[in-house]
């Protein structure tokens, strides 16, 4: 049966309020580890935004790292509707006067008009060959590396729109539909490639004996040296044919990949006249990347300055007020912004470059400097990528940027071990404040213990007083009596 506890009826002692304040003091120690958890915690959340913030310095760096990137082109256009034009790295700066007096084109057959898409047309064997037609289309030369490919028509699947689907079907390089005029519905037969060599051939095996003729299956035979009255030639497969400064040059396809090395071409209409496409370095990616940079570089700066600093108005100071880490991560960056290179002797500054350090330890671009110094993009490529490792004084601005974030933040940098030392201490912490509770506990009953003890002896003094008193009242009371 359970005891029913109420401290304090024997003697008018408030027990509980006793204990409960006493309990309360002994609690200070862990509000202080509680305080201090608190602040671990920010501290470990801000050293987790600074390591985001390295990352993106570091991938910053590193694209101005890559000696490849300084070579990459852009090209432009005069009539890019007519030619347009794109440029790898291995792309000459120059010019180039560009003419087209033909566009490549697909291979195009259509049948005679049918009733419509579900007439019956004829079953047997339709073989597909992709290859050249000579010019009066008498001879057919196979395409290299080409297989021809069958497509049988059975009973009950000969319709146009049946024949469609198993043409298509045979993935043989061609794409069948069906096209409704007003003389009815024809199906036409196109080559999935353009050019001379990926021209159609189609020859049949009629089930109705006569392969030959425009009747059954025949009538979607298309083979000129050896039939008549069947498929008809709509549109021609044609080559490109363009003038690159002067030389003709043909191509099976719309786009000249590798005509002029680095250089693709894309072939969209013929011109009367020479189409301009200029091939530079591509100063605007350069321009881009170098932005990038400084702004990544501005945001982890503002970052720290913010972390660190004490606002003598409100009393506070930052989360990272005082570390240590922290601190000689902003003094290090610091540094490294006012190094000198001997990468480039035109560019021994990053402010010679026309990224100028401001007041509150950002950075800000001159375009100016920037533009003029990117009119010689391989000094500049020198400046920001060169490696030395036998000395590394001679070493690009954005090669030091990318080694010192990449070894802050490695496994053993300082954000890296600074972080981890943040969770060693919260837990440490947590195992403080869990040792502490159980002590609290033990203590709170404890005291309970010995304020129901002291409750109840004070309760029985009081008891005993009061029978004192009133024998002694009746003892006074014989007395007078007699």
């Amino acid at each position: 049966m359970a005891t029913i506890s109420s401290p304090g009826l024997g003697s008018g002692l408030d027990v509980n309020a006793i204990v409960s304040k006493l309990v309360a003091l002994e609690r200070k120690p862990i509000e202080l580890l509680q305080s201090q958890a608190s602040k671990l915690q920010t501290q470990l959340s801000s050293f987790g935004l600074l390591q985001s913030y390295l990352s993106n310095l570091q991938s910053a760096a590193a694209r101005l790292a890559q000696s490849s990137f300084w070579k990459e082109s852009s090209a432009s256009s005069s009539d890019a509707a007519s030619v347009s034009a794109s440029a790898s790295s291995s792309a000459a700066a120059g010019s180039y006067a560009i003419q087209v007096t033909q566009l490549a084109q697909a291979h195009s057959l259509a049948s005679k008009a049918y009733l419509d898409s579900t007439t019956s047309v004829g079953t047997g064997t339709l073989r597909i060959e992709l290859g050249g037609w000579n010019a009066d289309q008498t001879v057919f030369t196979p395409k290299s590396g080409s297989t021809p490919v069958d497509v049988t028509i059975g009973p009950g699947e000969d319709s146009l729109e049946s024949i469609r689907a198993k043409i298509n079907a045979a993935n043989a390089g061609v794409t069948a539909t069906i096209v409704k005029d007003a003389s009815g519905a024809r199906l036409v037969v196109r080559s999935n490639l353009t050019g001379e060599q990926s021209s159609v051939r189609l020859t049949v095996t009629d089930d109705d004996g006569n392969s030959a003729d425009a009747n059954g299956l025949s009538a979607l035979a298309y083979d000129p040296a050896t039939a008549t009255g069947q498929m008809t030639q709509t549109l021609a497969g044609r080559d490109a044919i363009a003038i690159v400064n002067g030389l003709q040059v043909q191509s099976s396809s719309n786009v000249l990949d590798g005509v002029v090395e680095g250089l693709k071409l894309t072939l969209s209409k013929t011109t009367a006249s020479t189409v301009e496409v200029k091939v530079a370095p591509d100063t605007e990616a350069q321009k881009k990347a170098i932005d990038s940079f400084v702004s990544a570089y501005n945001d982890i700066a503002k970052y720290l300055a913010d972390q660190t600093k004490y606002d003598a108005t409100t009393k506070k100071g930052g989360a990272l007020q005082g570390d240590r880490s922290a601190v000689m991560l902003q003094n290090q960056l610091r540094s490294l912004l006012r190094e000198t290179s001997g990468a480039s002797a035109t560019y021994p500054r990053l402010s010679n470059l026309g990224l100028e350090v401001q007041s509150d330890g950002t950075l800000k671009v001159n375009s100016t400097k920037l533009n003029a110094a990117l009119a010689d993009p391989s000094e500049v490529a020198k400046a920001f990528s060169a490696v030395d490792e036998a000395n590394p004084s001679n070493e690009g601005f954005a090669v030091k940027f990318r080694k010192f974030t990449a070894l802050a933040t490695g496994s053993e940098g300082m954000v890296t071990t600074r972080t981890q030392g943040l969770r060693d201490a919260i837990k440490r912490n947590n195992d403080q404040q869990e040792r502490y509770e159980d002590r609290v506990a033990l203590i709170e009953k404890r005291l309970l213990r010995q304020y129901t003890a002291l409750d109840s002896s004070v309760g029985q003094l009081n008891g005993l007083a009061s029978y004192v008193q009133q024998q002694m009242a009746a003892l006074a009371k014989a007395s007078g009596s007699k």
